[in-house]
């Protein structure tokens, strides 16, 4: 990846390993989970529609997309958020990120489905193996608790967190960023603010959990999504979720710094797995050049990481004249 594309990287790392903590203080209090999913969404709805609305041509764009931006806020946002958010009423916030990690494996499983025809390579499969592992090691003798139910949930968030990437690399690169992300939060508040007003809190909750609230509705929900966007567009669907095996490590290092909690041999040894998984599962990959992709003319291949189509080859009669056609 370019140095931008390991920057937005580095950043979802971090601000996409807090919000199972943020969320877990939020339904302890006790908030519904419609409610905090409301208070997520309308707040980062507030602060991007402005800009969003800035840029101009808002309502042609949403006109001309509203199907995969539909899609992509249900299976992005409305479904798992309320699924993860529900789960965490009774798995530890631990739990529910490490669970979440599994995200970029059934992403390259839901890839072939998509026309996705970037050949994974060993150096790749390594390195999702690797990362997978390192989660493990970290882990799995810390996971606590949890019923059938909430496990059921997270795998739900898992899947469409796997296939909602798929969907704006396919179907919305060509939407502005603002102009995706800002519509489809703006949906979600609505959808969740009858059942957020019917579970709204009698007491007004603690400087803590109003705090949690604010960080994940601007941090982790307004700046990732803005973030996560556009590390889809630099390094691709499949590469731009193997952050999620960074947010375990973030977790661990926050509570060595600030808990004081013990850094074992055995978490060192989960962070060099993790890293070294992260960095060869977004290697880059060579395409199929002659592989046609899902719902594509048979004529037509993909050409390089681009997006561009290159023509059918130039008969006998008609020689090539050495232009390049991109349609």
């Amino acid at each position: 990846m370019t140095a931008r594309g390991w920057f937005l990287f580095s950043l979802m790392g971090v601000v996409w390993g807090i919000p199972y903590l943020l969320i877990k203080v939020a339904v302890d209090a006790p908030l519904s989970p419609s409610m905090v999913v409301f208070t997520r969404c309308a707040l980062g709805a507030a602060l991007l529609l402005p800009f969003a609305i800035r840029q101009g041509g808002l309502p042609a764009t949403v006109r001309t997309h509203w199907r995969p931006m539909l899609a992509f806020a249900c299976i992005e946002i409305i479904g798992p958020w309320w699924t993860l958010t529900d789960a965490e009423r009774h798995l530890s916030s631990s739990t529910a990120g490490l669970l979440i990690a599994g995200v970029p494996i059934v992403g390259v499983a839901l890839a072939r489905f998509f026309g996705e025809t970037e050949r994974l390579g060993v150096r790749r499969v390594v390195g999702l193996g690797l990362g997978l592992a390192g989660v493990g090691v970290l882990t799995v003798p810390h996971l606590t608790g949890g019923d059938a139910r909430s496990l059921a949930e997270v795998l739900i968030t898992v899947i469409g967190y796997a296939t909602a990437p798929l969907i704006a690399a396919r179907y919305l690169k060509a939407v502005p960023t603002l102009q995706l992300i800002a519509p489809c939060l703006a949906l979600a508040a609505l959808v969740y603010a009858p059942a957020a007003a019917m579970t709204w809190p009698t007491a007004m909750p603690s400087l803590s959990v109003l705090t949690a609230l604010a960080v994940l509705g601007v941090v982790c929900t307004a700046v990732a999504f803005v973030a996560f966007l556009e590390l889809i567009k630099e390094a691709g669907p499949t590469r731009a979720t193997v952050f999620t095996y960074v947010n375990p490590a973030v977790a661990v290092a926050a509570g060595a710094i600030f808990l004081s909690e013990p850094l074992t041999a055995t978490i060192l040894a989960a962070f060099t797995l993790i890293l070294a998984g992260s960095v060869l599962a977004t290697a880059s990959g060579q395409r199929a050049a002659t592989r046609p992709v899902l719902g594509q003319p048979e004529g037509e291949a993909v050409h390089g990481d681009s997006g561009l189509r290159r023509g059918p080859e130039p008969r006998p009669d008609r020689p090539d004249r050495g232009e390049a056609r991109a349609r």
